[in-house]
């Protein structure tokens, strides 16, 4: 321990006589038993506030940490060592009126000790008992026997004071020692006592509810929000339930990027935490059944470090998931199989889902663009789809954060990147080729069986796009050929047939 630890140890014991009343006013057995063991300490506390300073530095070495009249020997050295001031002053004034020099000062620093200082103009002046001890460019240092013997003795009160101190605080440990076995009661009940406080506190100022724990298997949360995100907005918060039970143990959810889809799952996830470790939670209600463990697969991040790409660290983190979890585990994929082709990507999706509903059972959060998924409701017992709403309006789109039961019917990509800045010709390509793309897959699903099975696995996403009617006009005129009206006139036209 350095010298603030026992400061602060003094300044917790010194409150500890006004903590106990207000504990036991409070008529709760859990505080009445914390109020038992955070008992004052006199004895400790009388010995800490008479050894060590108010404010004492970090370390011992820097001296000055055991209080005055703590040891009469240690106050003796220091006034010795701290009386070198009103000497010094004293000697200099008198060598001054002895050689009539006026500049002659004394002075210390650690390579020359103490000295006495004149110019160089003035070395003619000095007494035969002066004896140079070092030459400056200006100056003259010298020392008398009178000064080095006191220098002698202040030095040596000096390192005595800080040798004896560190005897002292050494002694100090001994002292507390026997108090070890309270002092650690102590601090564990202050520690559960400052939890509870924070508890407390946090739920009276943010609207928080106590959780309902029983042992029936499931999830129900009321106007559930996300106690981070509730804070940092500027906006009101929109809350949303989560219901999981025997009958639903997975939601697949889809909907727009930057949806909530992500706040969504990880604000469940909180609430369950938060409920667990004894806070109330952010929500109206929320009735908890058993939970063993949360698994979580969310976000996107590399470990360059090991050459693990993407991809790698999703399913190494999905992996570990399929093999610890159980029924009575809450389990977050978020967007599963994104980092690779779409193809692999869907399939691994399909079966990381397929697994979790049938094999263990497990109460999950199936976030994904992967629309074909939501075709599992109908399959599998015990999934339901929902999707976070949003509205388009003139090629805008408002996220509405609420969550509905069904499947989104877009993801309103296209959208959210013009929202993010990007050219407005690039989305018009995009666009294009979006089209382009649902075309062929309407195509696609009519044709014949036998035609589907020569077409490659993987979908060729970038073909040569049909040429757009504009550009044909355009290139089949003449601009020399048309005059200022005519220009005019055609410019309107094209605008027009956008």
């Amino acid at each position: 321990a350095r010298p603030r630890d026992f400061s602060r140890l003094r300044a917790a014991l010194q409150l500890l006589p006004e903590l106990s009343p207000e504990l036991t006013v409070l008529h709760s057995p859990l505080l009445a038993q914390l109020a038992a063991k955070c008992q004052p300490l006199p004895e400790l506390c009388n010995l800490l506030e008479r050894a060590i300073v108010d404010s004492p530095p970090m370390l011992i070495r820097d001296g000055g940490v055991i209080a005055s009249s703590y040891n009469s020997e240690l106050d003796q050295w220091r006034e010795l060592a701290t009386g070198a001031t009103d000497y010094l002053e004293r000697l200099e004034q008198r060598e001054k009126e002895r050689t009539g020099i006026a500049s002659l000062k004394v002075g210390f620093n650690r390579v020359a000790g103490y000295y006495i200082e004149t110019g160089r103009s003035a070395a003619d002046q000095v007494p035969a008992d002066y004896i140079r001890r070092q030459t400056l460019k200006n100056n003259e240092r010298f020392i008398i026997p009178e000064l080095k013997e006191y220098e002698d003795k202040v030095l040596g009160s000096q390192s005595k004071a800080l040798a004896l101190e560190k005897q002292l605080y050494d002694e100090l440990f001994d002292l507390t020692a026997p108090y070890l076995a309270e002092l650690q009661q102590l601090s564990a009940a202050l520690a559960e006592l400052d939890l509870l406080t924070n508890f407390a506190e946090r739920a009276e100022q943010l609207n928080y509810h106590q959780p309902e724990l029983t042992p029936e298997p499931g999830i129900q949360i009321k106007a559930g929000r996300h106690p981070v995100v509730e804070q940092v907005m500027t906006e009101p918060f929109i809350a949303n339930p989560l219901k999981l039970s025997p009958e639903r143990r997975m939601l697949m959810i889809t909907g727009p990027n930057m949806g909530g889809k992500s706040t969504y799952m990880r604000q469940n996830a909180l609430i369950v935490l938060m409920a667990y470790i004894g806070s109330f939670v952010p929500a109206e209600r929320a009735v908890l059944g058993p939970v063993d463990r949360i698994f979580t697969r969310v976000g996107a991040s590399d470990d360059l470090a090991s050459g693990r790409s993407t991809f790698m660290v999703e399913m190494t983190e999905t992996a570990t998931i399929l093999h610890h979890a159980t029924a009575q585990s809450l389990v977050l994929m978020d967007e599963i199989g994104r980092g690779t082709s779409t193809y692999d990507g869907l399939s691994l999706a399909w079966a990381c889902a397929e697994y979790l509903a049938q094999q263990l059972k497990a109460m999950t959060l199936f976030a994904t663009h992967y629309f074909e998924l939501t075709e599992l409701a109908s399959q599998l017992q015990g999934l339901a789809n929902i999707h976070l709403d949003a509205v388009e309006h003139d090629e805008h789109i408002v996220f509405m954060h609420q969550v509905q039961d069904g499947a989104a019917s877009k993801s309103y990509g296209l959208q959210v990147a013009q929202l993010a800045g990007v050219p407005r010709v690039v989305i018009q390509k995009a666009k294009q080729k979006l089209a382009q793309l649902e075309q062929q897959s309407v195509v696609s699903a009519k044709a014949p069986a036998a035609a589907k099975t020569a077409q490659p696995l993987q979908q060729q996403l970038f073909v040569e796009a049909e040429p757009h009617p504009i550009l044909e006009q355009l290139a089949k005129l003449d601009p020399d050929q048309l005059s200022a009206r005519q220009a005019l006139d055609l410019l309107y036209q094209l605008k027009a047939s956008l």
